[in-house]
């Protein structure tokens, strides 16, 4: 029997189905599945076939077991066969099918059986959200990648490796390959330890195990660590101090620890007091100022086999209440392995929400106490396999993504950890500008769009094409300003906020220019205080004004620039000239003959706004212009 193995399981929580053997038959091979031994479970079911002994019940029970091993061949093999001798199929082995249809890399099938779960379970978040969101793979799986991914090569073994963590520019992470550690039912490889590595150049090598009491004969899960770093967070089957506790059912669950950094050594372990030997707590993320500790937990009243939760960390080092992230990131599947980035967003692993198979990492930006919406990461980061514990520092634009999309050697698929380096912002703007005529409401073909940043920078540029359009991919989260010019129109402009993603409609209108130089509409421009640069902005408006010198060459402009009141007038008077030239200077560099231009500074004489010394800064401002008068040559 060929044997496809997942480890990172062993730290996942996963509900036992039942507890009970169908009948005398199925008793050894139920006692083996109920304890979480699927490799003896599987193994005894298989027999049951053998023997043409099996029945729609073990057939469900094979294909959940090497669900659970991630076999997504023999998954599916027993799904279907299951399916095929059930009339009434449970929706979580048909939401189980399709995801090991995933897995595989079979999309439309797995659409198909994504379908008939949505019948069965109409009311199922899952349920909801696939026939809500009917192009999620196709937009999922064309979308531009937003990270390259490398296998940590210098760290991977030939047994599982997962779960990478950085503090203090070392890698912490989770190993299976400390062989002489007991081998663990679940997957026969050896049980899990901490392990830490040291930066070398641009990887990191010489993994050796942590130092202290973290590690034991148990499996350990990831970490993460105080800011102050003299604490440690990490995720351990129920063991302390010797004693090995089981639940009702005789598995013991994991629990929370946390130890304390002595003389180089995390010592001192202590369970966290919200722990239960009867449900899971683990993989643990502190929010950047360290007073919250989230975590995933299935512990009872959540929305499925396992929620996110957060906890207050008070200052005499007691917890709150732990608290239920909500249904807006928790659904009826898994979601694990939460990570907090320095701005308080959101990294987890689901296979509850819409993904490409298996876990899927996704993110949730921070929305005050709470969280937005949930977005899939997309490929590389994620695969038709398992991928998880994500972690990503903003500042170096890196971090890690475990997976098992590594293939299988020795017929194990293990888990391996790869480095993630950004390439492309996590949220766009696609946004469409159309540009009309402010009198006819027809659109204008062949407009120049121009896009600024927050800091006055050109980011992108384009002509509307024939329906009037000019398309833009943009970062989100930031403001945006959009000017528009066009042949024998006024140029305008509009604003896009840094709440905007996704799609963003603009529809920009302009107003025809008139022959008429007392007609056409000049805006000022303005300086800085004390300077008498371009600004970009002031360079929109002077684009303005050349565009018509440009349309109309019996047209000459008068500029007159000002100052504020603050200064001596003799300072403010060359203050002004310079601003004329400036002015001046940027009509001809950009093709004004100078004979069509004439200038003035008029220091602080002719104020805008009659405030004196009484003037807010924005009423100095106005008062720091230049000025256009146009005027119709006579021949």
């Amino acid at each position: 029997m060929k044997k496809y193995f997942y480890t990172v399981t062993v730290l996942l929580f996963v509900g036992v189905l039942s507890l009970n053997a169908q009948n005398k038959a199925t008793e050894k091979a139920d006692k083996y599945y109920d304890r979480l031994q699927y490799v003896k479970a599987a193994e005894e079911y298989e027999e049951l076939v053998e023997d043409d002994e099996a029945d729609a019940y073990v057939y469900k029970k094979l294909a959940n077991t090497y669900y659970n091993l991630y076999d997504a061949e023999n998954a599916q093999k027993y799904y279907k066969l299951y399916l095929d001798n059930e009339a009434n199929p449970e929706a979580e082995a048909l939401y189980r099918y399709a995801q090991m249809l995933k897995a595989s890399g079979d999309y439309d099938e797995s659409e198909e059986v994504m379908k008939q779960f949505a019948e069965v379970a109409p009311n199922d978040k899952r349920a909801q959200s696939f026939k809500n969101n009917r192009n999620y793979l196709n937009n999922i799986l064309n979308s531009d990648p937003k990270f390259e991914v490398t296998s940590l090569d210098d760290i991977n073994t030939e047994l599982s490796d997962f779960g990478g963590y950085v503090f203090d520019n070392k890698l912490y992470f989770v190993s299976a390959r400390n062989k002489s550690r007991r081998d663990y039912g679940w997957n026969d490889q050896p049980t899990l330890d901490v392990y830490v590595a040291q930066k070398v150049g641009d990887t990191y090598k010489d993994a050796e195990l942590i130092e202290g009491d973290v590690n034991s004969k148990y499996h350990e899960g990831t970490v993460s660590i105080s800011p102050d770093g003299e604490t440690v967070y990490f995720t351990r089957n129920d063991y302390l101090d010797g004693d090995y506790n089981k639940n009702s059912n005789g598995v013991g669950e994991l629990k929370i620890y946390k130890a304390t950094l002595v003389n180089e050594k995390w010592d001192d372990v202590q369970e966290l007091p919200f722990n239960d030997s009867e449900y899971s707590t683990g993989h643990t993320a502190l929010s950047p100022d360290g007073k919250t500790l989230y975590f995933s937990s299935d512990m009872p009243g959540g929305s499925g086999e396992s929620d996110l939760y957060k906890v207050a960390i008070n200052e005499d080092g007691t917890f709150g209440e732990p608290e239920n992230l909500g249904s807006g990131i928790n659904t009826p599947g898994r979601e694990n392995f939460p990570y907090i980035d320095s701005e308080g967003t959101l990294y987890f692993s689901s296979d509850g929400h819409l993904g490409i198979g298996g876990l899927d990492v996704f993110y949730a930006k921070a929305e005050g106490s709470s969280f937005g919406d949930v977005v899939n990461l997309g490929q590389p980061v994620n695969s038709s396999g398992d991928d998880f514990a994500f972690y990503f520092d903003l500042n170096e634009e890196t971090g890690f993504v475990s997976s098992n999309r590594g293939g299988v050697a020795e017929n194990v698929a293990n888990d391996n950890i790869y480095m993630v380096k950004q390439i492309a912002p996590l949220e766009e703007i696609m946004l469409e500008v159309k540009v009309i005529d402010s009198d006819s409401d027809e659109i204008i073909a062949g407009a120049e769009v121009l896009i600024y940043d927050e800091e006055d920078n050109e980011v992108a540029s384009a002509t509307t094409d024939a329906d009037g359009v000019a398309n833009f991919t943009l970062p989100g989260r930031i403001a945006y300003d959009v000017q528009v010019n066009a042949d024998d129109y006024e140029s305008n402009s509009a604003a896009v906020s840094k709440d905007e993603v996704g799609e963003v409609n603009l529809e920009v209108a302009l107003d025809p220019i008139q022959v008429n130089p007392e007609s056409i509409d000049l805006k000022p421009i303005y300086f800085e205080f004390d300077q008498s640069n371009i600004t970009a902005e002031a360079a929109f408006e002077l684009d303005k004004l050349i565009k018509t010198l440009e349309k109309y060459p019996n047209m000459d402009v008068l500029v007159e620039s000002h100052t504020d009141v603050r200064g001596s007038n003799a300072y403010n008077q060359k203050l002004s000239e310079r601003r004329a030239q400036a002015t001046v200077d940027y009509l001809i560099e950009n093709g004004v003959p100078e004979d069509r231009i004439s200038s003035n500074g008029l220091g602080e004489t002719k104020p805008k706004i009659e405030c004196g010394s009484e003037c807010t800064e924005e009423e100095h401002q106005k008062n720091r212009r230049s000025e256009f008068t146009l005027a119709l040559k006579i021949d």
